[in-house]
């Protein structure tokens, strides 16, 4: 009897005994990880969030370290996995060669399951209560030049008030599938997603998404970047009431910010600050919500691709969208192409660049539905708007431009245009 009894109190080999400091942490590597780059760290870490969650949550910390994961970790209800970084950090990429590499300092994860299978399950699939924190996200086998290899995503958030916060996504193919959840917080979030950046559908209560910042940061190597300008997309929306979006930006992407229809439906939301720069087309809205996608000081630059343009309304649309002291520069094709039966609205923005090759281009390019137009600046001597026949109503008021005004009217709608200035005669 006294054998058994001891060797009850012994850990079987290969088990995660808890050892949480008053506070609720848990050490990784005396749960069984390694953090050495080597050893697949899967099976270790998937214990410990698993014990962790059934001792009624808590936090296990990654110290220093690089943990080679070969499977994915689904982690459960309450539990942070939390690295040393307390703010966003930052690796080398092509242009900095300076800064450490992801394998020389912090808290990284290496991903190496899954190559070329995009439909997998995420690498992390966070459920309700539960954070990821503090750490970078690597793929050591992701190509550097040429088209990359395909994964799944590296985070999927799920279930309730899932957060990614202060953590870096160097070079995910996919990058955080924020969908199917409620209450998402994403904040300071910096990395150079290839394909996909952030996806958002399915939200039914308030998503967050704060700071987050898409750079070419690990690679502009020709054969790479030149397919992400062709390919990759930062911002996806689909169905979501009430998105809050504060301080984003992109760089280098076919499509900066996406609005989509999706089998859920269609977004409404509040966009603060937002940025897209160098992006063939920076605001693309397929559809959007009647209670309307609202965007404040944003910064939107096009100038590479086939037909640079900031906003693109799709012949789908029908909701509503305004844009208000925002600016739009680069030397693009045009500003603006909306279609659609829906609403845009430009108020208190500016115009800075457009028609590049000298052809006559309007800055904005109305086909159809309604458009409001106001109190804006037009900076360039060239066309500004042109209102096709499918235009069923319109209000082109109290302008700037440069030179004469030039509102090329052709709708046979409804249309009010009147007091705009131009430049004196000469």
């Amino acid at each position: 009897m006294l054998g058994l009894a001891l060797l009850a109190m012994v850990p079987l080999a290969g088990a995660a005994t808890p050892q949480a400091n008053a506070a609720g942490y848990y050490d990784a590597r005396a749960m069984g990880a390694k953090g050495d780059g080597v050893t697949d760290d899967t099976e270790a870490v998937q214990q410990a969030v698993d014990t962790i969650s059934r001792e009624g949550g808590g936090v296990l910390r990654l110290g220093r370290g690089q943990y080679r994961f070969n499977g994915r970790l689904n982690v459960p209800k309450g539990v942070t996995i939390e690295g040393i970084w307390t703010s966003v950090p930052a690796h080398n990429g092509i242009r900095d060669a300076g800064l450490p590499k992801p394998t020389e300092d912090g808290t990284t994860l290496l991903v190496y399951g899954d190559a070329g299978t995009e439909d997998a399950p995420a690498f992390i699939t966070l459920n309700t209560n539960c954070t990821l924190k503090g750490v970078c996200i690597y793929y050591p086998e992701q190509k550097e030049e040429g088209p990359p290899v395909a994964y799944p995503w590296a985070i999927a958030m799920r279930g309730k008030n899932p957060a990614v916060v202060d953590v870096e996504i160097l070079n995910p193919y996919n990058g955080i599938d924020a969908s199917d959840n409620e209450r998402h917080l994403i904040r300071n979030v910096h990395g150079q997603p290839l394909r996909r950046g952030v996806y958002v559908d399915s939200i039914y209560d308030i998503g967050r998404l704060e700071n987050v910042h898409f750079n070419p940061w690990w690679s502009m190597k020709p054969g790479l970047f030149e397919w992400q300008m062709a390919n990759g997309e930062a911002f996806i929306f689909g169905r979501s009431d009430w998105q809050y979006v504060h301080n984003t930006f992109c760089f280098g992407y076919k499509i900066g910010y996406h609005f989509i229809q999706s089998k859920s439906g269609v977004c409404n939301g509040n966009f603060l600050g937002i940025g897209a720069d160098d992006c063939w087309t920076a605001v693309q809205i397929d559809q959007s919500a009647p209670y309307g996608i609202l965007i404040t000081n944003g910064e939107f630059v096009s100038f590479h691709g086939p037909d640079p343009t900031m906003v693109v309304a799709g012949a789908e649309h029908s909701g509503s969208v305004r844009f208000v002291n925002c600016a739009f520069w680069g030397p693009c094709n045009q500003i603006a192409k909306i279609g659609g039966s829906g609403t845009v609205g430009f108020s208190d923005c500016t115009f800075v660049q457009w028609d590049k090759g000298n052809e006559g281009r309007h800055a904005i390019q109305v086909e159809s539905g309604t458009v409001l137009i106001r109190g804006s600046e037009f900076r360039a001597n060239r066309p500004q708007i042109r209102l096709g026949e499918g235009v069923r109503r319109a209000v082109i008021s109290e302008n700037v431009v440069r030179g004469q005004v030039r509102i090329q009217n052709e709708s046979k709608g409804n249309v009010v245009i009147g007091n705009n200035a131009g430049d004196p005669e000469p």
